[in-house]
């Protein structure tokens, strides 16, 4: 067999990509606007003479813009394309944080100590970078005295006034107060 059969079989057999871009022989179209690796413009071609320019460059012929008149290709190493693409991604990911919000649940005639320790738990969630949902949970009666759970809240809040910035003041959404807080912004050295 001629080594650009087996090139060709290969390219078929095993699939690089995962996502919907077309590579070779899955490029249906009978006409393609045609760049170089370094985007210098080839003209508009048959589709299988592109093909067989890539691949007596032993690259491959890659549709990046599908929707254009008529759909521009790309000679180019498809596997170091994908490779790249796949480390810019990660690096992405790596920069990104994720903020996730913890939730603390206190009750309306909640004791001293147990708010103490509410608190502590929601500066430990404020230190790691959360955001801290306060829930004020009513049951029965109590919902028909909001302004406890209110003062409850805003003595929470204010325990937290150094660390903390109010994302949402306290809103009574049916049989429970909710507030949300966020951490203030870290400075560049690290935690505040």
């Amino acid at each position: 067999m001629p080594p650009r059969f087996l090139y060709l079989l290969y390219r078929r057999c095993f699939s690089i990509s995962k996502e919907t871009v077309r590579i070779n022989e899955e490029i249906r179209v009978r006409e393609v606007r045609v760049t170089n690796a370094d985007g210098e413009q080839l003209g508009i071609m048959q589709t299988r003479d592109a093909l067989h320019m890539a691949i007596e460059q032993h690259l491959d012929l890659v549709e990046v813009a599908p929707k254009a008149k008529p759909p521009v290709c790309r000679i180019m190493d498809f596997g170091k394309y994908r490779y790249e693409q796949q480390k810019r991604e990660k690096e992405a990911r790596k920069k990104q944080k994720v903020i996730t919000i913890k939730e603390v649940k206190l009750r309306p005639n909640i004791e001293q100590h147990d708010f103490d320790v509410k608190l502590k738990n929601a500066s430990r969630f404020l230190q790691d970078g959360d955001k801290v949902k306060v829930t004020i949970m009513f049951r029965g009666r109590e919902l028909s005295h909001p302004e406890l759970g209110k003062e409850i809240l805003e003595r929470f809040a204010e325990a937290l006034k150094d660390t903390v910035s109010v994302e949402r003041d306290a809103k009574l959404e049916g049989k429970n107060m909710i507030m949300i807080l966020a951490p203030k912004a870290q400075t560049k050295g690290g935690k505040q």
